[in-house]
């Protein structure tokens, strides 16, 4: 990653007045978790401040510091002399054109093959969390690090390496991670935070998800499945849905986990996590969606028996 950029971005944020800081739509931990770290270390700088995302803030991330301060909505005519969009990979990831907003955009990501529509394009794959390339901008500018940072540092990174548990979890990642809890945040109470406070519909919908397990004749595929119908019965919303992925992936001998969300009518979010050696970002981008080697997702047109076929066909098998 190239100083040179990090350098060239903190002229921006020392010459702007009025910043925005956006993610992607539909965010979890990383995608949060870097947008108020950011934007509270900005402020703290004496910066004018807005931090946005077109879907707010969901469940269990509340609590972080700064939540209450994200907008989902942007004023028509509202204008900033920065913005940053992290975390996206794209920039319609967004939900709204950041550049109607903004004279100049800057994206800070660690998605492989992520679009360079910044005037600034600060991406490294090899960081755990993009929270951990906020970390390396704010370190390099040489601002101290509250412990309101540290706590959205933190649990982004914590977030986004599955509790330390995924491949991307590097050295960096656990430096990190003893730096922010040195800061004295409770690395007890976040995890609590993250695990122990869901909501009651959340587990009733786990549990009729996990009725629709299908497991390949291989072994090696597993996936489960939510539907419109499933959300109105246990009265539940998408954002209960956060981390159903991971369940099938558990059972011994499977590598890839899939996960069929249904978004409208007729379209599915097909959500894929791989325990190691398959690529389920190249699988994802060649239905037209992205991610990271072990974690992608893309928007399928169809039916769920359409949609699931296509996906197993391309896996080259089929599910019990």
């Amino acid at each position: 990653m190239s100083q040179r950029t990090i350098q060239a971005i903190l002229k921006r944020i020392e010459a702007a007045r009025q910043i925005l800081v956006s993610a992607h739509a539909t965010p979890d931990g990383d995608a949060l978790g870097s947008t108020l770290a950011l934007t509270m270390a900005l402020r703290e700088m004496g910066k004018e401040v807005v931090a946005f995302n077109a879907d707010g803030v969901i469940s269990p991330f509340g609590f972080l510091p700064g939540a209450k301060t994200v907008q989902n909505r942007l004023d028509p005519d509202a204008r900033f002399d920065l913005g940053f969009l992290l975390d996206a990979g794209e920039l319609q990831r967004a939900g709204i054109d950041l550049r109607a907003h903004c004279t100049e955009l800057i994206n800070i990501d660690h998605h492989p093959y992520s679009e360079t529509f910044g005037v600034e394009n600060l991406v490294d794959i090899e960081a755990a969390s993009t929270a951990i390339l906020v970390y390396r901008l704010l370190r390099q500018q040489r601002h101290p690090i509250s412990l309101d940072v540290a706590i959205n540092i933190y649990t982004a990174t914590l977030s986004d390496t599955g509790s330390f548990r995924y491949s991307n979890a590097n050295q960096e990642a656990f430096s990190v991670a003893a730096e922010m809890v040195g800061l004295g945040i409770n690395a007890w109470e976040v995890a609590s935070r993250l695990y122990e406070t869901q909501p009651a519909q959340r587990l009733i919908l786990l549990g009729e998800a996990l009725r629709t397990l299908q497991i390949t004749n291989c072994g090696r595929y597993a996936s489960i499945s939510v539907t419109s119908e499933m959300y109105e019965l246990c009265h539940a919303e998408a954002k209960h849905t956060d981390g159903f992925v991971n369940y099938p992936r558990s059972i011994e001998g499977v590598e890839v986990s899939i996960f069929f969300r249904q978004t409208d009518p007729n379209r599915f979010k097909v959500g894929f996590r791989s325990k190691g050696n398959v690529d389920v970002g190249a699988l994802a981008r060649e239905m037209g969606g992205g991610g990271h080697h072990n974690a992608a997702g893309v928007l399928v047109e169809g039916s769920l028996d359409e949609v699931r076929a296509s996906v197993f066909q391309r896996l080259g098998t089929q599910p019990i």
